[in-house]
């Protein structure tokens, strides 16, 4: 547990911060060394504000981030604009170019995976969504790792992971609680997305206590649906034990209450999982016409 929290510091805090730092006030000696500077850190900024999980630390902070960074690059390039083209560079600053070129490669290979990730290569179930209780945020989602770690799975390639978030803008009432009702989305009802069939019912696994897991069991308890008109089948999983309202076989009404948000299964914490797959493969979900990816919004 305190891995992710360390990593969550870094990645949201520690390293912008320093970043931003290091824009506003180091020194460099010409605007070439600037720019391939700015070109670094700036694809950095773009990069975790799309696929950064602000859930953790408050989705207002992308905005401040973003914020900032413009504020840097604008007082930084009051002072590198008086600056020479181009000028003879020590053995320190050649080093520093090379770095900051490495960087915005990196960074540039990983916001293409961003920008690409947006855009499903199959064709989508139609849907309604399932969370109707307050704003819901897309941890998991999209066509691409950069932004959905489900996409490595074939069956699960346009997964979705989704929480609730409270007015802070975070999911939870700490960085990784484990009394689950500190969870914002925990027992929230589940709707069925469509009119449709059950196929599949479990309803007598535990909730388990964060960051304890069940591998053997990695949809926990779940209902697993047909829609009318489409072979897919659709799965919502890590639902509360006892919650399940149907059955299987049962036919079932877009809207129609199905269950709760538990944190049962192969799971870190409360959140709702739903993934649509034919033949084996994963299928792309819209709702209301629109492709969720990480860090949607969703307001019921």
């Amino acid at each position: 547990m305190i891995l992710p929290i360390v990593m969550v510091l870094i990645m949201y805090l520690l390293l912008p911060a320093a970043l931003l730092r290091s824009l506003w006030k180091g020194s460099v000696q010409s605007r070439t060394e600037w720019y391939v500077k700015l070109l670094a850190i700036a694809l950095f900024f773009v990069w975790i504000f799309f696929s950064g999980r602000w859930d953790w630390v408050g989705y207002p902070l992308r905005w401040i981030w973003a914020f900032l960074f413009l504020a840097a690059a604008f007082a930084s390039w009051k002072k590198a604009r008086r600056l020479p083209a181009k000028t003879s560079l020590s053995r320190k600053q050649k080093w520093s170019i090379a770095v900051y070129a490495f960087l915005a490669l990196i960074f540039g290979t990983y916001n293409l995976g961003v920008l690409t990730s947006h855009w499903p290569a199959d064709e989508a179930l139609e849907l309604s969504f399932p969370l109707r209780s307050g704003t819901y945020y897309v941890g998991q989602g999209g066509s691409q790792v950069q932004m959905n770690y489900h996409s490595t799975h074939s069956a699960q390639r346009y997964a979705l992971d989704i929480l609730r978030l409270n007015r802070l803008g975070t999911r939870a009432k700490g960085l990784y609680p484990k009394k689950l009702t500190q969870y914002e989305i925990f027992e929230d009802p589940v709707y069925s997305p469509c009119t449709g069939k059950v196929i599949e019912v479990r309803d007598d696994l535990p909730d388990l206590t964060p960051p304890q897991r069940d591998p053997e069991n990695p949809e926990g308890n779940h209902v697993i649906l047909t829609c009318d008109g489409d072979d897919a089948r659709l799965l919502l999983a890590h639902l509360k034990r006892g919650s399940v309202s149907v059955k299987n076989g049962e036919k079932v009404k877009e809207g129609q209450r199905i269950g709760r948000v538990g944190n049962s299964g192969n799971t870190s914490e409360p959140h709702l999982h739903i993934h649509a797959e034919r033949d084996g493969a994963g299928a792309p979900l819209r709702f209301g016409g629109r492709f969720p990816v990480r860090n949607d919004l969703v307001k019921n």
